[in-house]
């Protein structure tokens, strides 16, 4: 087994966090392409890089017990459709002028997974878990109550992203060729997706002389390098650093925002923010504190 190398792991981490952070600049280079479409096309090229990748970086044994256990299957299908639906939000959202309520999305996630982890896997909280959901709920609050609407982009990442990750952990398949049987299985609604819509972008054989074709092509390994980053870094270091390095991509995110695309804040979003960073601070302190007893 291959010893830690924990600044081989920050390398590898950051690498992927900052990538995933950076993912706007690539979704506005083809902001004329419709979300749907950009989808469309990561989940084909995906699918394709992905295979390639699979012949390259071997796991051996991966597809026998995937046929041995049809139910790993069926799970991967259900995974496949929340990422799916999670990518189309996010992607929206960056083209619609909306990455400050991703960002914040994402800011959620990890207080989603505690919440999730409680009620459907009977988990416990801690006093200063409880403490970091209800900041975050506070935050919630907050945004409904001044714009008079739920967050509904900030939830529906972190709740897919959430439930995605929690589907995964109850099968026992690895990371490459999970992601690459979810994909596949998606390939067939792609297709079609591309045959009932004649008049879409890549439809038309002029519009693959244009760079934006280059760049749907590229969907592809702009999926797969951050992950494979990100699986290569979890090797050298303890998962819980992991998470903490997580809260860099939805920083890039509303810096992106914030200075580079014109979004503005508003002083609601901004009290919504600093609850959801304080409870991100708290659950932040009570992991360093578990790790420390351990």
């Amino acid at each position: 087994m291959q010893a830690a190398n924990p600044r081989r792991g920050y390398i590898l981490g950051l690498s992927a966090y900052v990538i995933w952070g950076l993912f706007p600049l690539y979704f506005k280079a083809i902001a004329s392409v419709p979300a749907a479409e950009i989808i469309v096309h990561r989940v084909l090229w995906s699918a394709l890089f992905g295979g390639l990748l699979l012949l390259v970086w071997k796991h051996p044994g991966w597809w026998r017990e995937l046929r041995d256990n049809p139910k790993r299957l069926a799970i991967l299908a259900l995974s496949g459709s929340l990422i799916a639906g999670n990518w189309l939000t996010y992607v929206w959202s960056v083209n619609s002028g909306r990455m400050l309520e991703a960002s914040l999305g994402y800011y959620i996630n990890p207080l989603v997974n505690v919440l999730l982890g409680m009620l459907i896997l009977g988990e416990r909280l801690r006093r200063l878990q409880w403490v970091a959901v209800g900041l975050a709920a506070v935050g919630v609050a907050q945004q409904v109550w001044q714009v008079g609407s739920l967050p509904w982009v900030s939830l529906v990442l972190a709740l897919t992203f959430g439930f995605y990750g929690l589907i995964r952990k109850q099968a026992p398949v690895k990371a490459l060729p999970g992601l690459v049987v979810e994909t596949w299985m998606l390939v067939p609604i792609a297709l079609a997706w591309l045959l009932l819509n004649p008049t879409a972008h890549s439809a038309n054989m002029a519009f693959w002389s244009t760079s934006e074709a280059w760049w749907l092509v590229a969907a592809g390994p702009v999926t797969l390098i951050p992950l494979v980053c990100f699986n290569a870094a979890a090797r050298h270091l303890p998962y819980t650093t992991l998470g903490f390095l997580q809260y860099l991509a939805p920083t890039l995110v509303l810096l992106q925002a914030v200075l580079l695309f014109g979004e503005h804040m508003t002083p609601a979003s901004l009290v919504a923010f600093v609850f959801i960073w304080a409870g991100l601070a708290v659950y932040s302190i009570d992991a360093w504190l578990s790790l420390r007893k351990r």
